[in-house]
C-alpha cells in the first residue's frame, strides 16, 4: 500500500466561497485518498517586516512555513488583481523568501481569474525565485472562471474539469 501524501493547498482570494476555492475543493476529490488541506486564512498573517523574518518570525508565519515544509507537495491557486497576484498570497511568499521550504518542493500552481495571465507569469517567476519544482503541465490557467463555476461551487466547464484531472495526475507523479 503506497503512502498517503499531505498536499498544502493555498488559496490566494481574500474573498469567501471563491471560484479558487471552488477549484481547490474540486481538485481534493481528484486527489484522494491523499489528503489535502487548505490554508485559505491570509488575513491571519501579519503584514511582512524583513527585521522579524529570520531571527524573530511571528508565531503564525513559523506554523504556515511548519506547514509548508511538512507538506509533501504544494498547491497555489489564486485569482489576478490588477494584473498581478493578490497582496495576502504576495505576502505569504515574502515571509517564506528568507527560508528553503520551498526549496525542490513539488508544487501546482493555478490561476483562476478572468483573465489571470499577468497573475500566472508572476506566480510562476516567483515559486521559481523560492525554488519550488514545477513543470510546465503542473501548472494551468483558468481564464473566465466565473463562468465556468456554477453558485454552488461546481465546475460546470467539461474542459475545465479535464484540465484539473490532467494537473492532478501530473502533479502526484511529481510528488513520485
Amino acid at each position: 500500500m503506497s503512502k498517503t501524501l499531505q498536499i498544502l493547498a493555498i488559496i490566494g482570494s481574500a474573498q469567501s466561497n471563491s471560484s479558487n476555492e471552488s477549484i481547490v475543493a474540486a481538485l481534493a476529490g481528484m486527489l484522494q485518498p491523499h489528503k489535502l488541506t487548505i490554508f485559505q486564512d491570509l488575513k491571519s498573517l501579519p503584514h511582512f517586516d524583513p527585521e522579524q523574518s529570520v531571527h524573530n518570525p511571528p508565531a503564525e508565519v513559523q506554523q504556515l512555513r511548519a506547514q509548508i515544509e511538512q507538506a509533501d507537495g504544494i498547491i497555489i491557486c489564486s485569482p489576478e488583481y490588477i494584473f498581478s497576484i493578490p497582496s495576502g498570497l504576495k505576502n505569504v511568499f515574502e515571509w517564506c523568501v528568507a527560508t528553503t521550504v520551498f526549496a525542490d518542493k513539488p508544487t501546482g500552481i493555478i490561476t483562476a481569474s478572468a483573465s489571470g495571465q499577468k497573475a500566472h507569469e508572476e506566480l510562476q517567476l516567483i515559486l521559481k525565485t523560492l525554488m519550488a519544482r514545477f513543470t510546465a503541465d503542473t501548472t494551468l490557467l483558468i481564464a473566465g472562471v466565473k463562468g465556468k463555476v456554477n453558485e454552488t461551487g461546481d465546475i460546470t466547464d467539461a474542459a475545465t474539469k479535464d484540465a484539473l484531472q490532467t494537473l492532478s495526475r501530473k502533479f502526484l507523479h511529481l510528488l513520485t
